[in-house]
């Protein structure tokens, strides 16, 4: 009796990591192209870009987020400095507040091109829209899973 209860815990132990992984109780993996694509669909929406202006737009769009990616990436680095060396500590911040700079520089550049190809009202619904986007997809991302 003592070996079919001490099995029957070893495979409920073990199917516990199992079951936690399955489809139903762990979030979808980030994807992306899809992430990249609903943007550009609520932001298409949202500003109510005709399919030329989209077309103009998305492909500068595509080019300022990858240049500033980089530097979020730089930044994500940083943020894993040991907080106990404080020269490392102190290096990483003004890195970071630099860096802050560089992405603000950036999107001014690139808001005159969009100037350039689009009306400002809609360069504005354009910025608007990627604000919000943004944070429903950080509100979806932390929801609580029923």
């Amino acid at each position: 009796m003592k070996y079919y209860v001490m099995v029957f815990l070893s495979v409920m132990f073990l199917a516990i990591p199992v079951m936690a992984d399955t489809p139903e109780n762990s979030r979808p993996k980030f994807d992306p192209e899809r992430f990249e694509a609903s943007l550009e669909q609520f932001i298409t929406t949202k500003a109510g870009l005709t399919p030329q202006e989209a077309g103009r737009f998305f492909p500068i769009y595509r080019e300022m987020q990858s240049k500033i990616r980089m530097y979020f990436n730089e930044m994500k680095r940083l943020h894993h400095t040991d907080i106990k060396d404080n020269v490392m500590s102190e290096k990483a911040i003004r890195r970071i507040d630099v860096i802050d700079i560089e992405i603000k520089r950036i999107q001014q550049k690139y808001h005159n091109s969009f100037l350039k190809i689009l009306p400002a009202g809609k360069v504005l619904e354009i910025l608007k829209a990627e604000e919000k986007f943004h944070r429903q997809a950080f509100k979806e991302a932390f929801a609580p899973k029923n």
